[in-house]
């Protein structure tokens, strides 16, 4: 029997079929991500990295004009048993470096995930595979040290976009990585850094650059990280520092940790306004935490199911 509907009626029915589809799919989310979390208490034993993944790859839904996109999840992942991720990997908005190394692992994890929107490359600098201390970079530039060979350099031009300008610096403190910390918009650079440096650390990057510490730290790429979405710092970092460097950047800020404990979030995390990447033994707090301070969370499948599903309520109301 053929069920006959006026077209009111049927779009409406129609509507909430949708909407009932969509909630369905909340509820799988919701359920996958409590059986991963179980998988990985706080303190037990580490799952293998299948299961450690974000839950699904990055989800695309358009909807009224709108495109929702973005990782589930922070990743937890390994560099050859290492779980400093930050030391081999340089992650921004508009490109990712990877280290040369035998961990083919560590690259198909940033490949998989970020692939589709930026490149991720395989590059050493000054003969070295510790890329992410010894670079600096945002969505217009990167930073390398005057070590850097020519080879190196052309390699590294040649696969970036064509907007990101990439520049040698001469500077008696390089690994970039560790005095500098930065996003799109502002630069914390360590109190001792070159008058030099600084101008073109503003120039090439296009940000505005203020000489700090992090709770007494110097080396401000070390012990804090910062994307256009947030930022974690020095878990020792008093309130009052705290609220001081969040209305320098302009950010939301957080005294927080990776890697079950470790201070030095520069070298356990990188991250991007969509995707975050810790170490292995990052926990399940700390994961929540880097969720939250960056934002990775708004993204999220189930948020989105939620924001169709009230536009939806209203539409039929």
């Amino acid at each position: 029997m053929c069920l006959s509907l006026p077209p009111r009626s049927k779009r409406r029915w129609y509507m909430r079929l949708f909407a009932w589809r969509w909630l369905l799919i909340a509820v799988q989310w919701k359920r996958e991500l409590t059986l991963r979390a179980k998988r990985s208490p706080i303190g037990g034993p580490t799952p293998p990295l299948m299961d450690i993944k974000n839950t699904a790859p990055l989800l695309n839904i358009k909807t009224a004009g709108l495109l929702f996109w973005g990782s589930s999840m922070a990743t937890r992942l390994q560099f050859e048993n290492s779980n400093e991720i930050g030391v081999f990997s340089r992650l921004t908005n508009s490109y990712c470096l990877t280290a040369l190394g035998g961990s083919e692992n560590f690259y198909s994890i940033f490949e998989q995930e970020l692939a589709d929107h930026i490149p991720v490359i395989h590059a050493s600098v000054a003969g070295c595979r510790f890329i992410g201390r010894v670079t600096i970079g945002n969505k217009r530039g990167l930073l390398v040290p005057s070590t850097t060979t020519d080879q190196e350099l052309q390699h590294i031009r040649n696969s970036l976009p064509d907007a990101v300008v990439v520049q040698r610096v001469e500077e008696r403190l390089s690994a970039l990585g560790n005095c500098i910390v930065a996003n799109d918009h502002v630069a914390l650079v360590h109190t001792d850094l070159d008058r030099e440096t600084e101008e073109i650390v503003a120039d090439v990057l296009g940000v505005e650059v203020f000489r700090q510490t992090i709770a007494g730290n110097a080396l401000v790429g070390s012990y804090s990280y910062i994307t256009n979405q947030g930022g974690m710092v020095h878990p020792k970092t008093t309130v009052e520092d705290l609220e001081e460097l969040s209305s320098l950047l302009q950010i939301p800020l957080v005294a927080g940790t990776v890697n079950r404990g470790s201070d030095v979030l520069g070298a356990g995390l990188v991250a991007n306004d969509w995707a975050a990447f810790c170490g292995l033994d990052t926990t399940s707090t700390e994961i929540s935490v880097v969720e939250s301070i960056f934002k990775l969370q708004d993204n999220m499948p189930v948020n989105v199911v939620k924001t169709l599903r009230t536009s939806l309520i209203d539409s039929l109301a």
